[in-house]
């Protein structure tokens, strides 16, 4: 047996999804253990890390961890959450791009047009349109949308002030 096969699928060693700490796997496992926030185990055949204590699943993508929701509200929360960082950067979203495997969990919770304000369901007030909706490669690859849970299309947010160049001192 050599040395790589005694690892679980993503190495000896992972950032923990919650906490980003090293955390080393156990030998001879499929399991990582994180001292903060206990057993993580690596399940092959899904690609994912599944947090023993909560169940709570997370798949991997370009250096970072994604949670796997299960529940509307869990997306719903992320997204409110990326949306209030970007405007702590004096960005606005204009549009959010949604996993087509979340539809089912995020329809009851979209603003559908209306006659005064016809056009795609919202979301916080944003268009929502799915990641099935987008034109062939516009939105990355497909393997991308397995993992990857929602994308914000964004701009400089015009109401925000820019920060002074320089600091200015009153009398």
């Amino acid at each position: 047996m050599t040395v790589a096969f005694s690892y679980p699928i993503f190495g000896p060693s992972i950032q923990c999804p919650h906490c980003r700490q090293t955390i080393a796997a156990l030998t001879l496992t499929d399991t990582y253990l994180c001292p903060r926030h206990g057993a993580f185990e690596a399940d092959a055949e899904q690609e994912e890390l599944v947090h023993l204590q909560s169940g709570r699943r997370w798949r991997f993508w370009e250096g970072r961890w994604f949670r796997q929701h299960t529940h509307a509200d869990g997306i719903r929360f992320e997204i409110h959450e990326e949306l209030d960082r970007l405007r702590m950067q004096g960005m606005r979203a204009t549009q959010v791009i949604v996993a087509e495997r979340y539809r089912p969990l995020l329809t009851p919770y979209l603003e559908q047009g209306s006659h005064r304000r016809p056009g795609p369901p919202r979301l916080y007030g944003l268009p929502v349109s799915f990641s099935s909706q987008l034109p062939e490669g516009a939105g990355g690859s497909p393997q991308r949308w397995r993992v990857i849970n929602f994308e914000l299309i964004c701009e400089l947010d015009p109401a925000m002030r820019q920060p002074q160049s320089r600091l200015q001192f009153c009398d």
